[in-house]
This record gives structure tokens, C-alpha cells and sequence, in this order.
């Protein structure tokens, strides 16, 4: 029997436990891996019309995905760093914020998580919209400010309504009130209790907590990059853009 076929006939219980990363791609595919833990890979790709060796071959993409370095980032401009940003918020509001979700509104848990789980389905929402609002008003007011600054250093705009522009509040000014947020989640991480759990818990509140954490990592590192890379890089684009708007005030 080939590996791949071994695969198919394993129960999506067994390979969940094995890698929490399947049970992302069996979402990405319309399956929520806790309705049917007992059912093997073959059987529940047939129900839902997946081809299995496409769901493998994704799964193995998903293993090797790497995000780039804060260093190889630092090396690009930052048109290319917006664009990465604004990637990583689509993955997280397309994909992970919609799994977790999934999970916490649709998981059967015993008795003893009734009311860890009751809280997290009041909790997790809340969460979310708050979570949203944050990434429109990023990408409205600090993505569109510095959009706004290159297309005046490129001569886009006349002269009196740089000016204006230049009026409105600063990049500067949103880097000193932008929150680094890396403690968004800190009410979820003292509900869970630090994300532990015994070693006898359900695979679904495994994965559940597994992914809440992985996701928490990721929202650390990605307010790490717009403090340290993107604020810093838009703060220099906007003096420079005022040193030229400067200059051609004194030769006019």
C-alpha cells in the first residue's frame, strides 16, 4: 500500500492528533474535523467531493510555508512591506479568525468544558470585532497615509494640497499611538489558563488551544514588524516628503 493511500484510510481523528496543521486544511476545504473524527480521510473526502491526493498536496504546502524573515523584510521598500501586511491581515481575517470560530461555535465538548466553552463563545466574538475594526482603521488611516505620501513625492499632487495633506495628523504622531499589540488576547490566555490542558483532553480543545496560541505568536511578531520596520521606514518616507515640499516652497 502506497503512502498515500495508508493516508486516506486513517481516521481524521489519528491524523489530526499527528499534525494540528490538518485540521486548518481540512477548513480550507469546507470540513470541520471534529464532526467527523471516527470517519476515515477517504470517507470524508467522498461526502464532501474533495479529491484526497489535492487535500494531501495542500497539507504539504501549508507544512512548508515560511513567512520572511524581519531582517529580509527590513531589506524591503515599503510598498512591499505594506503589501505583506495587508496579505497577513487576509490570512488572518479569511482563514484563521473564521477557523477558530468554527471550532468554539461548533465543537461538542464533555460536560467538564461547559462552561470554559460558554465563556469563550461570549468571549471570542467580542474578540473578533474588536479585532476587525482594528485591521480597517490600520489599513484606512496608517496604509492610506503613506500611500497618500508617495504619490506627493511623486508629483501627484499640487503644491497647496500637499500642503493640506501634509496638515493632517502624522505618521509620527500614529506610531506614538499605535498599540503593540501583543496583549490583545490577554483575557483569552487567562480564560484558557495559559493554554494548558491535561494530557487526556479531547483532540478539538488540543486544537483549539494549539491554534488560539500559534495565532496569539503571530499577532506578536506582526505588531513587532509594523513597530520596528513599517512605522519607522513611513516616519523618514513623511520627512522626506516635507524636506521636499520645503524646498519647493523656497524656490518658488
Amino acid at each position: 500500500m502506497s503512502g498515500e493511500s495508508h493516508i486516506q484510510k486513517r481516521s481524521i481523528a489519528e491524523l489530526v492528533q499527528e499534525n494540528y496543521v490538518f485540521a486548518g486544511v481540512l477548513h480550507y476545504f469546507g470540513i470541520s474535523f471534529y464532526k467527523y473524527e471516527q470517519r476515515s480521510l477517504e470517507d470524508v473526502c467522498r461526502k464532501f467531493r474533495v479529491n484526497p491526493q489535492q487535500l494531501i498536496s495542500e497539507l504539504e504546502v501549508w507544512a512548508w510555508r515560511k513567512d520572511p524573515s524581519q531582517d529580509e523584510l527590513y531589506l524591503q521598500p515599503i510598498e512591499v512591506l505594506v503589501e505583506y501586511l495587508k496579505n497577513k491581515h487576509h490570512f488572518f481575517l479569511r482563514h484563521q479568525l473564521p477557523f477558530l470560530s468554527n471550532i468554539i461555535s461548533g465543537v461538542k465538548l464533555p460536560s467538564k468544558y461547559a462552561g470554559l466553552l460558554a465563556d469563550l463563545r461570549l468571549m471570542f466574538p467580542l474578540f473578533v470585532d474588536d479585532f476587525i475594526h482594528h485591521i480597517h482603521e490600520e489599513e484606512s488611516k496608517v496604509f492610506g497615509r503613506i500611500k497618500t505620501l508617495q504619490e506627493i513625492e511623486d508629483n501627484r499632487y499640487r503644491l497647496e494640497e500637499a500642503l493640506k495633506i501634509l496638515n493632517r495628523p502624522s505618521i509620527a504622531g500614529m506610531a506614538h499611538d499605535h498599540d503593540a499589540h501583543d496583549d490583545e488576547m490577554e483575557g483569552i490566555r487567562k480564560l484558557t489558563n495559559g493554554y494548558r490542558l491535561e494530557d487526556g483532553a479531547p483532540t478539538a480543545i488540543k486544537v483549539l488551544y494549539h491554534e488560539m496560541q500559534e495565532f496569539e505568536k503571530e499577532l506578536i511578531i506582526h505588531a513587532r514588524i509594523e513597530n520596528e520596520l513599517l512605522f519607522p521606514k513611513a516616519v523618514e518616507l513623511e520627512k522626506e516628503v516635507k524636506r521636499k515640499i520645503i524646498s519647493t516652497i523656497r524656490m518658488n
